[in-house]
Parts: C-alpha cells; structure tokens; sequence
C-alpha cells in the first residue's frame, strides 16, 4: 500500500509540473503545433534515460523511490496519451504536415533523450 501512496503522490507532482511547464510553452510557441506536449515528452524521456542508467549501474534508486520518481511523477509528467490525442486532432482538422511532424519529432526527439539522458548520467557518475 505504501508503493500506491507514493505511486499517487508522485502522479499528483508530475501532472502539475506537466500542466505548468507545458502550458508555459505552449504559450510562448503558437496554438497550432503542440510543444508544451513535445517539450515535457522530451524532457521526461531525458530524466528517465539518466535514472535508469543510474539505477542499473549504481543501484541508485530503491523500490519506494523508484515507485515515487519513475512511475509516479514521471508517469504523471510524460504525456503520450495525450500527444496521440493531439496527433489525431490535428489529422482530424486537416492538419497533415503538423500531424506527421509532430508523430516524427517526438519520436526522434523522445529516443534521442533517453540515450542522452543515459549517456550524461554515464559520463557523469561512471
């Protein structure tokens, strides 16, 4: 039960980040390509890269925290329902160019952040 509680806790902090962070981007980008989305998907997938090469190579997170930072908050922060949502909207308003930029930037800006993120923590905590 204690994992549940700080599964939730964790999802409540990464929601609110990602409300904040996205909606600041998004307001200072333009209402037609969703980059808050691609911003907070980005740097989710970069901050899951640099705890996960810590976790495998230096035992660095415990269960609970793994339950409460992982799961919990970067669960809560990485948005791809919501990036499928907004790819399908943007088909459905005839928005082709925008639909398929936004499905290959987050694909290749998302990977790339992880392996990023894996090489800075590597480099950084060897």
């Amino acid at each position: 039960m204690e994992k549940v509680l700080l599964i939730g806790i964790g999802g409540f902090l990464g929601s609110v980040a990602r409300y904040l962070i996205s909606g600041y981007i998004q307001d200072r980008t333009g209402e037609i390509f969703p980059f808050g989305t691609l911003a907070v998907n980005v740097i989710g997938c970069f901050v899951i890269g640099g705890l996960s090469e810590l976790a495998e190579a230096r035992a660095f997170l415990s269960p609970e925290t793994r339950a409460l930072v992982v799961v919990g908050v970067l669960g809560g922060f990485t948005t791809f329902s919501t990036f499928g949502n907004e790819t399908v909207n943007l088909l459905r308003d005839g928005e082709w160019a925008f639909a398929v930029m936004n499905l290959l930037t987050h694909a290749v800006l998302a990977i790339g952040a992880v392996w990023v993120g894996r090489a800075t923590a590597h480099a950084v905590w060897r």
